[in-house]
């Protein structure tokens, strides 16, 4: 099984806004941290404030930032939320199934199991379980730690870095 893009850029949103508590966060921002383009974080940052997660400020000064404290978001209800299909094998959706061995198959309930154990994993974290505290850097004033987790750079290897650039500047 394998989450969506759409599902891992909603739950690093969350994380980004996560590590960085004390503060508005711009789309322009994570755009830029992510490498991700504006118009599609706009659209996740939408879903979200519709389900009542971030709230949003429009103009100068404005951004995103958690409504709820982290450790009272479930990872599960984000994940459904932003999945459009949990069908892992054909027969899990009666109206579509074509296959002809569905009566005598049990191969939708082992799958079943698989789903709900999942979930239940899930289920039992949170938004602050998968976000370690922001690391304060040096010189920064308190509350602007700006922790990035790398969407993009996480899948480059080895991890290289611009000389001389600085990672969430």
């Amino acid at each position: 099984m394998r989450l969506a893009e759409y599902t891992d850029y909603t739950l690093r949103v969350l994380m980004y806004c996560a590590s960085n508590p004390d503060r508005l966060i711009t789309i322009s921002e994570m755009a830029q941290a992510y490498e991700l383009s504006k118009n599609h974080l706009m659209k996740i940052v939408s879903d979200l404030a519709r389900q009542g997660l971030i709230e949003t400020t429009r103009g100068r000064g404005g951004g995103v930032r958690l409504v709820k404290a982290p450790s009272e978001i479930r990872i599960g209800d984000v994940v459904r939320a932003s999945e459009t299909d949990f069908r892992l094998v054909e027969c899990f959706d009666e109206s579509t199934n074509t296959c002809m061995i569905a009566n005598s198959c049990r191969m939708k309930r082992l799958f079943g199991k698989a789903l709900m154990a999942y979930f239940q994993e899930l289920d039992g974290a949170t938004l602050a379980d998968i976000v370690a505290p922001a690391p304060r850097r040096a010189g920064a004033p308190a509350g602007r730690g700006g922790a990035v987790i790398p969407i993009r750079a996480a899948a480059r290897a080895p991890a290289t870095r611009r000389r001389g650039s600085r990672v969430g500047s």
